[in-house]
Formats: C-alpha cells, sequence, structure tokens
C-alpha cells in the first residue's frame, strides 16, 4: 500500500472511497456534522442525515455506515463515529482507524482519502495520528500465509491519502519505515524453528546490507567465537545440530568515527529449554524467543530506508538451546567473554548466557548507548501484562529517554529497579554468579546478570516477554518493540 498526504479537505473527489469522521457531541448536543459531512451529505441527496435522524449513524464510537454512490465523486463514503473526540487515546484511535478500514478493505478501490487525521482531540497531535494512521492499516493487511496450501485473500492494492498538511510529511515517511519494519519482525517470528535458525537469521543479516554502501554485515561463526572465549553463548547451543552465530550488522549514516549506538537482540531461534525442559503445552510458541533479534533487525531495516545520520551497530546473539547428551548441564560452569565465570543453575535461562557475550563483544565499539532487547522472562508477564514492556538500566536518564521514546511512538514501557540489593541474589558458591536468582524478582536479578557484562558504558535492557506476541486464536507476532527502538534512534540523530 501506498500512503501520500492531502491538504484540501473539501476535495471529495479525490478518492474511490472515503472516511469520514462523525464526532459524538456532548451530552444533550447534536453530533458534529463537518464541513465535509455536509458536502458528503449533499452527494448522497441527503443520506446521511437521514441515517442520523433515523437513529441508524451516530458519533457513537465505532458507528458507522457505508454509502455508495451513484453520483459524481467517490464511489464509496464511509461514515464513521469517533465518540467524544477528547476522549479517543492513541489505543481508541488505532481501534478506529482499523475499524474503518475493514469495513472498505474488501473493495477500496484504487485510492481512499482518509479523513480521520482531522479528529480534533487534545490528546493526540497531528503527527501523532499519522503514525497511528500507518501503523494500524499496514498491520490490518498483514498476513502470514504462506505455509497455507490455500492462502487467504490479499486486499486489493489501493493508495491511501491521508488529510494532513506537508508538515507531516517526515512524520509520514517515518511511519511507512516503522510499519514495514514492524512486518519484517512479524515475519521473523512467526517463521518456524525449522526455517527461521541461526543460520536464517545471518542470511537476513546480510539482506539488510544488501544495496547501501553504508551498511556492512559481518557473521562470527562458533571456531572465531571459541577463539574469542564466548564460551558462555557457545554453551547455549550445544545441545543442537544448528550452528550457533554472532550476527553484526554495522550502519554508518552519522560522521565517520562519531560513537554508535548498539542495538543487542537475542536470537533463540528455539527454546526448549534444554535439559532444564519446558512442560510441553504451548512450546511451540518458543520459536518467538528470537523476537528481540527480530525487533533490532526490523529497526536497522527502518534506519537504513529513512537513511538517518546516525552511526548504528546491531548485534544478534542466535543460538537454538535442545536437550541431547552434548548439552550444557544445570551445574556447569563456563567462563564468559569478559572473563567472568557463570554457574548454569537452570539452562532455560539461556538468553542472558547469549547476552552477556554480546554485551562484551559490543564494548569494541565504544558505544555511546547500548540497548539489548530479549524475550527474557516470564516474570515480566506477571509483572507488566501483555500491555507494557519493561526497561531495567544502569542510567536512570537514559531509561526515561527510552519510556519517552516509547510514549512518542505509543509502545510504552516501564522501569523496574535494579538496585544492588538484588545482585546477591546471584551470587553462587563456586562460580561469579550464577545465571538465576531465585524466583523473587526475576526479571530484575535477569537484569542484575546482565548488567555485571554492561559496567562501562550506558545500557538498558528491555524484556518484551509479555510483548512480542501474543497467543491463542489470533496468535502471532506483534511487530514490538520496533516502534520504540526507531523513535529511540531517531531522537539520538
Amino acid at each position: 500500500m501506498n500512503f501520500s498526504l492531502q491538504q484540501n479537505a473539501t476535495e471529495l473527489s479525490a478518492g474511490s472511497s472515503v472516511i469520514l469522521p462523525l464526532a459524538k457531541a456532548a451530552e444533550g448536543h447534536d453530533d458534529l456534522i463537518t464541513p465535509c459531512l455536509k458536502a458528503a451529505d449533499e452527494l448522497l441527496n441527503g443520506a446521511i442525515t437521514h441515517a442520523i435522524a433515523s437513529g441508524d449513524l451516530s458519533g457513537k464510537f465505532k458507528s458507522s455506515q457505508l454509502f455508495l454512490n451513484a453520483g459524481s465523486g467517490p464511489d464509496r463514503i464511509l461514515v464513521i463515529g469517533t465518540g467524544v473526540a477528547d476522549q479517543l487515546t492513541g489505543r481508541k484511535y488505532h481501534q478506529l482507524v482499523q475499524s474503518a478500514w475493514s469495513q472498505i478493505s474488501s473493495n477500496p478501490g484504487p485510492s481512499v482519502l482518509n479523513q480521520l487525521t482531522t479528529i480534533q482531540t487534545k490528546n493526540l497531535d497531528l503527527n501523532s495520528k499519522v503514525r497511528l494512521t500507518v501503523e494500524a492499516i499496514v498491520q490490518a493487511c498483514y498476513r502470514f500465509d504462506q505455509f497455507k496450501t490455500t492462502p487467504k485473500d490479499v486486499p486489493p492494492s489501493t493508495d491511501m491519502i491521508l488529510l494532513a498538511d506537508t508538515s507531516s510529511q517526515v512524520q509520514l515517511d517515518q511511519s511507512v519505515a516503522t510499519a514495514q519494519a514492524m512486518d519484517l519482525c512479524r515475519d521473523l517470528g512467526n517463521l518456524p524453528g525449522n526455517i527461521c535458525t541461526p543460520s536464517y537469521l545471518a542470511e537476513q543479516g546480510h539482506k539488510l546490507a544488501a544495496g547501501s554502501d553504508k551498511v556492512t554485515t559481518q557473521v562470527l561463526e562458533e571456531a572465531e567465537m571459541e577463539t574469542l572465549g564466548m564460551h558462555s553463548l557457545l554453551s547455549v547451543g550445544r545441545g543442537s545440530a544448528e550452528p550457533s552465530k554472532l550476527i553484526v550488522i554495522n550502519y554508518q549514516g552519522g560522521e565517520k568515527g562519531a560513537q554508535p549506538h548498539v542495538l543487542v537482540g537475542k536470537g533463540i531461534t528455539f527454546d526448549s529449554g534444554g535439559i532444564s525442559i519446558k512442560p510441553g503445552a504451548a512450546m511451540d510458541e518458543m520459536k518467538y524467543d528470537m523476537c528481540g533479534a527480530a525487533s533490532v533487525m526490523g529497526t536497522m531495516q527502518a534506519v537504513i530506508k529513512m537513511d538517518l545520520k546516525v552511526n548504528l551497530v546491531v548485534i544478534v546473539a542466535s543460538a537454538e538451546n535442545m536437550p541431547s547428551s552434548t548439552a550444557s548441564k544445570p551445574g556447569d560452569i563456563f567462563t564468559t567473554m569478559s572473563g567472568k565465570t557463570v554457574e548454569v543453575l537452570n539452562t532455560d535461562a539461556e538468553g542472558r548466557l547469549v547476552l552477556c557475550d554480546a554485551l562484551t563483544y559490543a564494548e569494541r565499539f565504544k558505544p555511546k548507548t547500548v540497548v539489548d532487547v530479549a524475550t527474557l522472562t516470564g516474570a515480566c508477564i506477571i509483572a507488566l501484562g501483555h500491555h507494557t514492556s519493561a526497561v531495567l538500566s544502569n542510567d536512570d536518564a537514559f531509561a526515561t529517554s527510552l519510556m519517552s521514546a516509547g510514549k512518542q511512538a505509543f509502545d510504552h514501557a516501564w522501569q523496574l529497579p535494579m538496585g544492588e540489593e538484588y545482585q546477591a541474589q546471584l551470587d553462587s558458591n563456586f562460580a561469579d554468579l550464577g545465571n538465576i536468582g531465585g524466583r523473587a524478582a526475576g526479571t530484575i536479578t535477569a537484569a542484575c546478570f546482565l548488567s555485571r557484562f554492561a559496567e562501562s558504558f550506558t545500557w538498558a535492557h528491555l524484556d518484551i516477554a509479555g510483548t512480542a506476541w501474543t497467543s491463542g486464536a489470533k496468535k502471532g507476532s506483534t511487530g514490538r518493540c520496533v516502534p520504540l527502538l526507531v523513535q529511540h534512534i531517531v531522537n539520538q540523530a
């Protein structure tokens, strides 16, 4: 789908379909008929006002009616109620856009003039409405059915024209790049583990670098990681026939020599739990344990597309965690690239074992900031549910900036504490630290573990275990936290 902007609010003939908002007025007042609704009503010989008068249409949230126009102007005019405009949140606006699109998506015509961006609300500025409109429609159009013998019908191609002035063009371009990056993240997450292996992620890393002289991709194989002393990372993949990989994608869009920002993604392409094997129920969802990797690779795609003036390094630590006679065992001790030793008390706490070596590797880039992203702990879901990602950091100001980026992007995150009192839970009788800290504060102690390998730079950890995918009838990757990460890099640029 192509997106563009148009400034003229009364030019109804601009699209073969038009989406018009009908705002609900305050109690005791009539719903608000805008000039565009009046113009549409004249084209339809009073059909809109008749529908309102008869009670078939109102400004109630998502109340709607599709009118077919046989005369001049657009073929289809959809009027949809917005509710009281000042009660519209980002979430409700997103729902409104998707509801409107669902009603015309089967036959939108060659173009759609979407006027939902004209809704006057104190909660959302124009750029926010542009962002949410693009992301909502791209998400609604997303399909992952390439493995079905009878795929679903693909919606007709159409041009989506948003009513907004040219000052929103930069936001539109960024929103399209972000939405497409979320689709890449969804695709990588939804792919089955027999296809999306560490080697497959490495291939995608090379594809991101293809065609751009600003991007290079390096893939470290197991022998190279062995030489570097990445025994912690390598321990996770020892039980699998799939070789582990460290994928490094380097984008040089800023000043030469300027410190890069680094994103590190957990890329466990399937997590059986290893010897500490998981219960069988919903184990298929452990293909999503590489969604941290998918989100940082999606972010890199967006940054390349936007041609941002920033230096960015993406590091993906990828392995498959399987049980076998060669798999690491509870009680094993490994030396990390940093030289610190780790006692593996639970092989299902493997994400931190790959990330710690990746964080140490990130030191060589002398980074300005580092963010690691991982579906790391089930405890995060207990703490924050499926709506908000967790942020933990060794720098409160940096954590605040990430939460601010999440708020801008409607991809919310919340900071959890990481005081030194939690570090004692990682004490080991036999090594420098254990890889788990017990049931209490599991998300926090996981971040405390990672913080031991991020002492030389400004660092934050994003735990997206609750937000990276949905279960049940609508099971699938969400594309989060790509919007937050893209906005973070945009803010740095």
